[in-house]
């Protein structure tokens, strides 16, 4: 597994004005499965910027870029995969991922949310939450990460002036 490098990765913590942060169920692992709610995440391609890939893979994974990024965790957070993953998550070329995160504001309305647009999408469903809730909902191997975007972006989980 140490021989696997970790592949770069952005990721969204996309509020709204009540202050409330986006999370989507993956389409994957069907409707009751536990842990099956997240942010929205996704590779960083080679060279690009990655505010420009949050804003990209917003639009990729939930419709929409209507965000407007209000602040970011200043370290490259990283987890790795659980052994029985390895060979298998992540194209099977990974020990797990490194990455950047965001806070962004929605700067849309609700109807413009859209899953429906990728014909093979990530996500079947989506809620507003309320900040605390993301340590519950993350799977255990993502419960760190998530316990301290908890923390760092408390700041943007109120509503919006």
């Amino acid at each position: 597994m140490s021989d696997l490098p970790y592949r770069r990765n952005v990721g969204a913590a996309l509020f709204n004005r009540a202050g409330k942060v986006l999370i989507a169920r993956r389409a994957d692992l069907g409707k009751g499965a536990t842990a099956a709610w997240q942010l929205p995440q996704g590779g960083l391609d080679e060279g690009e910027d990655p505010r420009a890939a949050v804003l990209r893979e917003l639009f990729e994974e939930i419709g929409t870029a209507k965000a407007e990024i209000m602040g970011e965790v200043a370290d490259w957070l990283h987890y790795d995969l659980p052994a029985e993953l390895i060979g298998h998550a992540l194209g099977g070329r990974y020990r797990g991922q490194t990455q950047k995160w965001f806070a962004l504001r929605f700067t849309g309305e609700d109807s413009e949310i859209r899953l429906d647009l990728d014909p093979h999408p990530e996500f079947d469903a989506w809620r507003w939450a309320d900040l605390s809730e993301l340590p519950a909902i993350a799977v255990s191997f993502r419960r760190e990460i998530y316990n301290r975007l908890t923390r760092e972006f408390a700041r943007f989980a109120v509503p919006a002036a």
